[in-house]
């Protein structure tokens, strides 16, 4: 049986400054990378919503303000995120008639994303969605559902790890892996199990794993 290959999503994000022209440079970003994650598929609606997200910031919050975008894997999930500095303008879904210029940007996030919502954190606020990317699932048997699934749990880690401004999505993420495996260590140990046993059981399985995805079979 030939295994797919493993297409590993690593999280990015990428500062930007909250101005109209910026808006097709972040589309194209966007569309690069989904083209380099074999997402293609979901890409016009991704760059729709990164639009309608910094266009939320321009008209909101203001022209040029600093904000971030963040593209991360949750689960068989794309997660769009755009930070602002501002707490106060939150977005919200507007009866806008059929013909208005403006105030459809939310709704149209909406409409092509499968949730979306805004965190508030001390010193930002955080508009997110999310998008169906038809990846398997945890329950496929492929090294990307894997992968996916692992990302997903350190994705949710790495949300609750304090960042500071500036910092890419992507530096912390061998840092929240530990703080994932640590535990585990602990409870093993508890149990009165040897944790360097553990690792090197884990260790051999992953070697093993990944010998039989490098060897392509009939």
């Amino acid at each position: 049986m030939v295994q797919e290959p493993c297409v590993f999503r690593k999280p990015w994000d990428l500062a930007f400054s909250a101005e109209p022209e910026e808006v097709g440079a972040l589309r194209w970003i966007m569309r690069l990378h989904l083209g380099i994650w074999g997402l293609q598929h979901i890409s016009d609606q991704a760059q729709l919503c990164v639009s309608e997200l910094v266009a939320n910031v321009i008209t909101h919050v203001g022209v040029g303000t600093p904000a971030t975008l963040t593209v991360s894997m949750s689960g068989p999930r794309l997660r769009i995120e755009v930070h602002d500095p501002d707490t106060r303008a939150l977005p919200t879904l507007l009866d806008a008639a059929p013909d208005a210029e403006c105030g459809r940007g939310m709704a149209l996030v909406g409409a092509v994303s499968d949730r979306w919502g805004v965190q508030l954190r001390a010193d930002r606020k955080v508009t997110w969605c999310e998008l169906s990317t038809g990846v398997p699932s945890v329950e496929g048997s492929t090294g990307e559902a894997r992968a996916n699934r692992v990302e997903a749990l350190l994705n949710e880690r790495a949300r609750e790890r304090p960042r500071s401004a500036g910092t890419a999505a992507a530096d912390g993420v061998g840092e929240t892996a530990v703080d994932v495996i640590v535990p585990v260590l602990h409870w093993l140990r508890g149990l009165g199990r040897d944790p360097d046993e553990a690792l090197d059981r884990a260790q051999a399985r992953f070697a093993t794993d990944v010998g039989e995805a490098e060897v392509p079979g009939s």
